[in-house]
């Protein structure tokens, strides 16, 4: 459930794939670059997409669930 996982890793690991980079300092600068390219409206939606998936995860008792179909109204 955590956004790194879902959100973050994969917005940073497309873009620098397949690149090397000399330093350590290189690979900071750019996956910083890459952080601040992400809108914060990407951002927003990520944390209100977590938040449903709390809910969801509680309607569903911590159980395993797949999707949306789940409707945590109940």
């Amino acid at each position: 459930m955590a956004p790194c996982d879902f959100f973050l890793f994969p917005r940073l690991k497309l873009p620098l794939r397949g690149k090397h980079f000399e330093t350590i300092e290189a690979i900071k600068e750019n996956s910083q670059k890459e952080l601040k390219a992400i809108p914060k409206s990407a951002y927003k939606k990520c944390f209100e997409d977590w938040k449903t998936r709390w809910h969801m995860c509680i309607a569903c008792d911590g159980d395993y669930f797949e999707g949306n179909k789940i409707n945590i109204d109940e």
